[in-house]
Order: C-alpha cells, then structure tokens, then sequence
C-alpha cells in the first residue's frame, strides 16, 4: 500500500470539498482550485478528512495513487493558507519592478525584460527580493522557474536571479600564468 495514498487529508475548518464524478473541486477563503482526478481512484469525504483509494496494486494505479493524494493535499493547502517562492536579483544595474499586472525586470540585457503575472498570482518586490504567491502550487512554481530563467545565476560573480534558499556553488576564475 502507498504510504503517501493511504494518509488522509485533513479539510481545515473553511474548506469546502465537492466531489462530481472524477472532478473534485476545494474552495476556500483564499480561492476556488478544480482537479481533474484519473477515472481508476476514488475520492471520498468522510467527516474532515478527504479519503484517496485504488481499485488494486497494478503497477499504475499504485502510483497514481500517492500522486492523487498529494495533488489534493496541495490544492487543500493552497486554497487555505496558499503557496510562495522567494527570488533574489543579484548583480549590480540588476533590478525588479511590478507595475499593475506585469513584473518587469533589468537584468543586463539592453531591453527590459516584461513579465506579465498569471492569474490567480501576485507578485511583490521588496528591495531584491520577488515574492510570488498564489493558490496553486504548480503555478506558482512555474512562474518562479519562468522568471528565474530569464538570467539564471552565473557560478563566477553569482550574477542572476535565484531562489532565496538556492545556494550557487562559485568557482575560481582563471588561474595566473606561470611564469618562464
């Protein structure tokens, strides 16, 4: 048995689950999140706790089985307390900016680099430091990826956008000549 897929997901007081077939819906005070769930596992609510089963131990649905239930577990978490990734800019002329709905970045190019925000996402920036948050953990996660693709950090200077909890392992620049 999955050790993940058989834990149940507590629902925190707030939540609200509908089931509809394979599509389970969780809404929250902080959003409203759908999942489409595979046709092969069941979800149920019993009390305040979401329940994730598997019809047998073929290979797929074993791990189907943890994978639904960490989805749900994201989406619960997600629409009650909500997800966040902490980016830092580093580099001197390096900086971030959100006007309205889009994140605009000078990080070296010769063109600002214009990011518009997903919905159901906010981005703020204190000093270096980008927040992104939002409901969805996916989303979240993706937007982060995204805008710290747009100059990933260098390991000489360390130059570039990385995660606040990333370490970037520096290398030695060139080595002096030996002299003849």
């Amino acid at each position: 048995m999955s050790r993940i897929g058989k834990k149940p997901i507590a629902i925190p007081a707030g939540v609200e689950v509908k089931i509809d077939g394979c599509t389970v819906t969780v809404k929250g005070p902080k959003a409203t999140l759908t999942r489409d769930v595979h046709p092969n596992m069941t979800v149920k609510v019993e009390g305040t706790e979401l329940l994730v089963e598997r019809p047998n131990d073929q290979k797929q649905n074993r791990a189907l089985h943890g994978l639904t239930r960490s989805l749900l577990a994201n989406m619960v978490e997600g629409v009650s307390n909500g997800f966040s990734k902490v980016l830092e800019v580093n580099g001197v002329g390096y900086r971030a900016a959100v006007q309205g709905n889009t994140l605009n970045l000078t990080v070296g190019y010769s063109h600002p680099v214009e990011m518009p925000v997903p919905e159901g996402l906010t981005a703020e920036v204190n000093g270096n430091k980008i927040t992104i948050s939002g409901a969805d953990k996916q989303k979240v996660g993706q937007f982060a990826a995204e805008v710290r693709e747009k100059r990933p950090p260098e390991p000489y200077k360390g130059k570039g956008i990385k995660y606040a909890d990333e370490h970037i392992r520096r290398k030695e620049g060139k080595a002096g000549k030996g002299g003849k």
